[in-house]
């Protein structure tokens, strides 16, 4: 695509069209989940018409031409991050799945009780509750690096915070709260002076910005499909060939496995020593389609249009009297406020019933809104398809909401 055509794009999303409560959809809730193109949604629909057959295992037409589609679907991901070898591309469920597998094979491996975690004040649960999990069961400790007023890392003092128990740092990229781009690579940097791997959560960089897994040199990285365009219920680890060899596998059964005796089981290589059971085939071609439409756009276009609305946005909104936005003044793009003693609740629910899809709540993430101090927010987030006149409309509908309270 040469020029960015915002009304061309919109016309591949559907339900973009449609009527909330009589009034034109507004979705500002991309951050969650974002819609899908239709030409995901037909590539899916054509594998179950025509392809459809479970994978690795057949000696059929259809079974190789459903594992061609599969195996092309992990080179389009690792090509999308720049992995150096497909090896080290799992297919998961999502970010959730993805760090529950690092957490969980991670400590079972290479962690003792006493041994630390380093993660962060504005991780999302998944990065939190996943190493809680693993501290209840294997007695190690989770530290987290505090954040200043305005949402950015403390990054000064994660050094001191590095003892000969730390063993691994875990990290969003970008916050699904605040929009705060955190410095992984000099996170990464960091850490592996030490001699100690880095995960990074991605879920909200992915969709946003170009991944370079060995330019950041992380030593995990983990993604959804869903909060790229693509389908529900398929995600990403990248884990560099050198840890997946030496991490145990997450789960048993299916196709993870090399020899079955009743003495003992070997594993399959990698990738599938990670990927038990029948994988969502169908999704993986999905999430390939995707991430094939982010690229006939281009992220530089996509960037572009999304950092112009989120900077509009956030103009737009300091007009409101007793408006309180959080988080940095640069960010991606994601917007969290609160108008004066409104409850974001309340917010959100008269705002749906002007057409606006936003996100209410503590949005998985309780730790952070305990550093700022509040139960919730309203969250505004945007994605390629959004327009100025959206972000219009959105604060037209805060201006009406202030006004009834």
């Amino acid at each position: 695509m040469n020029t960015y055509d915002i009304n061309q794009l919109r016309e591949d999303f559907p339900i973009l069209d449609r009527e909330v409560y009589g009034k034109p959809l507004v979705y500002l809730d991309n951050a969650a989940t974002t819609q899908k193109p239709l030409c995901v949604l037909d590539a899916m629909c054509d594998e179950y018409l025509n392809v459809n057959a479970n994978v690795h295992r057949g000696v059929h037409y259809l079974s190789q031409q459903a594992t061609d589609l599969h195996e092309a679907a992990r080179e389009t991901v690792r090509a999308f991050i720049n992995a150096e070898k497909i090896e080290e591309i799992v297919f998961t469920r999502g970010t959730t799945e993805a760090i529950n597998l690092v957490a969980s094979s991670f400590c079972e491996s290479q962690m003792q009780p006493g041994d630390e975690v380093i993660v962060t004040e504005m991780e999302h649960h998944s990065n939190i509750v996943s190493w809680q999990l693993q501290a209840m069961k294997r007695g190690i400790v989770v530290k987290h690096l505090p954040i200043t007023d305005d949402g950015q890392l403390c990054l000064d003092q994660l050094e001191p915070m590095i003892s000969e128990k730390t063993k691994i740092i875990s990290v969003a990229h970008v916050s699904n709260v605040l929009g705060t781009v955190n410095p992984v690579d000099e996170i990464v940097k960091i850490a592996h002076v030490h001699g100690i791997p880095v995960l990074v959560d991605g879920a909200q960089s992915a969709p946003h910005f170009k991944i370079d897994v060995q330019a950041m040199d992380c030593d995990f990285f983990a993604f959804s499909g869903h909060k790229m365009y693509g389908p529900t219920g398929i995600g990403v680890l990248y884990g560099k060939e050198e840890w997946l060899e030496k991490l145990p596998p997450y789960q048993g059964g299916g196709e993870m496995i090399d020899k079955v005796t009743w003495e003992r089981t070997t594993f399959e290589r990698l990738p599938f020593k990670f990927e038990a059971g029948t994988p969502d085939y169908v999704a993986t071609h999905g999430l390939a389609k995707a991430i094939e439409y982010i690229d006939s756009i281009g992220f530089e276009a996509i960037q572009q249009h999304e950092q112009a609305l989120t900077r509009y946005c956030m103009e737009q909104l300091q007009t409101i009297p007793d408006i309180h936005i959080y988080g940095p003044i640069e960010r991606d793009a994601v917007v969290s406020f609160n108008v004066g003693s409104i409850h974001h609740l309340d917010m959100g629910t008269l705002l749906d019933r002007l057409g606006i899809a936003v996100r209410t709540g503590h949005h998985c993430a309780q730790p952070l809104m305990d550093r700022l101090g509040i139960s919730g927010t309203v969250r505004a987030s945007f994605a390629l398809y959004n327009t100025k006149e959206e972000i219009d409309t959105l604060v037209a509908g805060i201006r009406r909401v202030a006004q009834m309270f």
